[in-house]
């Protein structure tokens, strides 16, 4: 296991690599941060200073070592828009997209597993078609729509939930969260489906259609031969097998949450790091763009690992082939 662990991190240093230069040609050649930094009113001087404290008068690879360098310690540049530095403006931001990503996750996995496994086995239920059809409307209505028909019918005719922002947050160390107050839950719950509920309908019907596959199978048909019990046929067999494919799945779409999860803050006003890559399109200010790019792959990269890592507690084949 330690082998795997590290020939995984060696093949994504190149990943990294590549996305950082991306992150950095972006920096570097879209817009003028110049012109974004100094308005409208400065002096040919004042240019010459600014262009002299940004680092842009020195060539292309001077500049693209540097920013690797302040990447690897920590430090993203500076906010064009806000004149912050762009790490302390992620940390601010963070909290709140990875409480939303994380509950929109818990509410795909806890919701479409168990419809998924119900409908495989009981497929010609009214229910299960019921389930179906309800998935339709998940996969087919855009995440921006869902969104203001949940705000419409539980904030505006029902008046349950709140319609944007977070809430009421408590501050622990240098995390804020939502998760221990009242109104920070209600607040939660809106965007947390809004965001999960596509991820949720796509699991589903994965978990279904390798249900509905593996319950046709040659073992599955032996144990019942056997005389074992529908449940443990069920949930000791079909379910485990089922869960290899459903991992990659659900582990990449964790990532896919984080990364689009710039609509649903935008419509909720949730005050993470995608209504902050929003903002900072509408200026140019590129920094923040090109460290959200960075998170966004190095998040990938770790999903990816686990997700390899999980292979292994799920299906014994990968650990006997690779014990041999």
């Amino acid at each position: 296991m330690p082998a795997f662990i590290i020939s995984r991190i060696l093949q994504a240093i190149p990943v990294l690599l590549i996305v950082g230069f991306i992150a950095f040609a972006l920096f570097a050649f879209v817009g003028d941060p110049v012109n974004i930094m100094l308005g409208t009113s400065y002096t040919e001087a004042d240019r010459v200073r600014m262009t002299h404290e940004l680092g842009l008068d020195q060539p292309f690879l001077v500049q693209y070592i540097k920013f690797i360098w302040a990447v690897l310690h920590g430090e993203f540049g500076v906010s064009y828009r806000l004149a912050r530095p762009v790490s302390s403006l992620i940390a601010e931001r963070l909290p709140a997209t990875a409480e939303l990503s994380l509950a929109a996750a818990l509410f795909a996995m806890l919701v479409g597993i168990p419809a998924g496994v119900y409908t495989g086995i009981y497929r010609n239920a009214f229910t299960s078609r019921v389930f179906m059809v309800l998935s339709l409307v998940g996969v087919s209505l855009p995440t921006f729509l869902i969104g203001i028909l949940l705000i419409l019918v539980f904030s505006v005719l029902l008046g349950w939930l709140p319609s944007y922002g977070r809430g009421t947050t408590v501050a622990i160390g240098g995390w804020t969260t939502g998760l221990l107050t009242v109104s920070g839950l209600k607040a939660l719950v809106l965007p947390a489906i809004t965001l999960g509920l596509f991820q949720m309908t796509l699991i589903m019907r994965l978990v279904r259609a390798e249900m509905l596959e593996v319950l046709r199978s040659d073992y599955i048909k032996f144990a019942r031969a056997r005389g074992l019990t529908n449940r443990a046929i069920y949930f000791g067999h079909a379910l485990k097998n089922t869960l290899v494919p459903v991992i990659t799945v659900a582990g990449l779409q964790l990532g896919g949450i984080v990364a689009f999860s710039i609509v649903t803050e935008t419509v909720f006003q949730w005050p993470g790091m995608g209504l902050l890559l929003v903002q900072s399109i509408q200026v140019g200010d590129i920094p923040v763009m090109s460290t959200y790019l960075l998170l966004v792959a190095v998040l990938f990269v770790i999903i990816n690992l686990i997700v390899d890592m999980l292979y292994f507690a799920v299906d014994p084949r990968l650990r006997v082939g690779r014990a041999r």
